[in-house]
């Protein structure tokens, strides 16, 4: 799994989303060498089979917070931790069978841990709610404190719902997108599709729902442009302007990029679990791993 969470966070600074760090275009005081260590010194403790889910996500946090000092992959630890706790406790059941089985499962000691990941990693625009805020201690299991801001937060709407947006709306449309050629392309393409569906959740916690949903207009065009016209590839002067114009005005659609994250890693767990579960000895899901092993993060020159 190691390999299948460094390529998708690898895809997340190659390919160019706009508002978003990437390769070609920094942005928000951080670099695409920022998400590359984040990666990288998360991956160990995100994928160690001996951790619980709580666990998992506030190593990586610390890890992450050691290595760049920035929130660079709160969201991106959030979506994919249950996604490998799912693999490592179910190993006998479908990847989203093992995932609601995780989700239901969890604990308040996971909403503990989770909460001070949360407060590690700062995100801007948390303010504050009256019930089971992340400033003070969780009374809740973690789904059910998730539950509870799922109405103005997309990742903890996951939480609540199953992961329903990832399994039956982000995964379907990448699949036919990568079908359809560039990998890289396919990814601005689910990019534009997510944000203009969905108003980004961190745009509304820090500009307010009137942003969130101006931006989600605009994709909406550029999208409807690039499918109609000449697809992303011929419509990037297009795409570069509104990465300038996001960029200029401080607005970063990262939940939107976390979500992208997270559907490829979750594409390539279920294709690595249709090739080979059941007959590859060292397949994810057919066994527990005594440690998880990082191969090299092959940076795009």
């Amino acid at each position: 799994m190691a390999g299948l969470y460094l390529d998708a966070c690898r895809m997340d600074v190659e390919c160019f989303k706009p508002g978003n760090v990437s390769l070609a275009s920094p942005g928000h005081g951080m670099t695409a060498q920022d998400f590359v260590r984040s990666a990288t010194c998360s991956a160990p403790v995100l994928l160690d089979p001996a951790l619980t889910l709580g666990q998992r996500i506030l190593g990586a946090i610390e890890a992450t917070q050691a290595a760049v000092g920035c929130n660079t992959n709160l969201g991106i630890v959030l979506l994919v931790a249950p996604l490998v706790q799912a693999c490592v406790a179910y190993p006998h059941l479908s990847p989203r069978s093992a995932l609601q089985k995780v989700l239901t499962e969890t604990t308040l000691d996971d909403a503990q841990d989770v909460y001070v990941a949360i407060r590690c990693a700062n995100p801007g625009g948390l303010g504050h709610v009256q019930r089971q805020d992340v400033a003070a201690a969780p009374a809740v299991c973690l789904r059910d404190a998730m539950t509870l801001a799922a109405d103005r937060d997309m990742i903890a709407r996951q939480y609540a719902n199953g992961f329903s947006e990832l399994f039956d709306v982000a995964l379907p449309y990448l699949r036919d997108a990568r079908a359809a050629g560039d990998v890289g392309d396919a990814t601005t393409d689910l990019y534009l599709f997510m944000l203009a569906r969905y108003p980004d959740t961190h745009i509304q916690r820090k500009h307010g729902a009137v942003c969130a949903a101006e931006i989600s207009a605009r994709a909406a065009e550029l999208h409807c442009e690039a499918i109609a016209r000449r697809g992303i590839a011929g419509h990037r002067a297009e795409l570069r302007a509104f990465d300038v114009d996001l960029k200029r005005r401080g607005i970063n659609p990262g939940t939107t990029a976390d979500l992208c994250v997270a559907t490829h890693f979750l594409h390539g767990l279920l294709l690595q679990a249709s090739t080979h579960a059941g007959r590859v000895p060292d397949h994810p899901r057919s066994c527990r791993p005594e440690r998880a092993e990082v191969p090299h993060f092959r940076a795009a020159k």
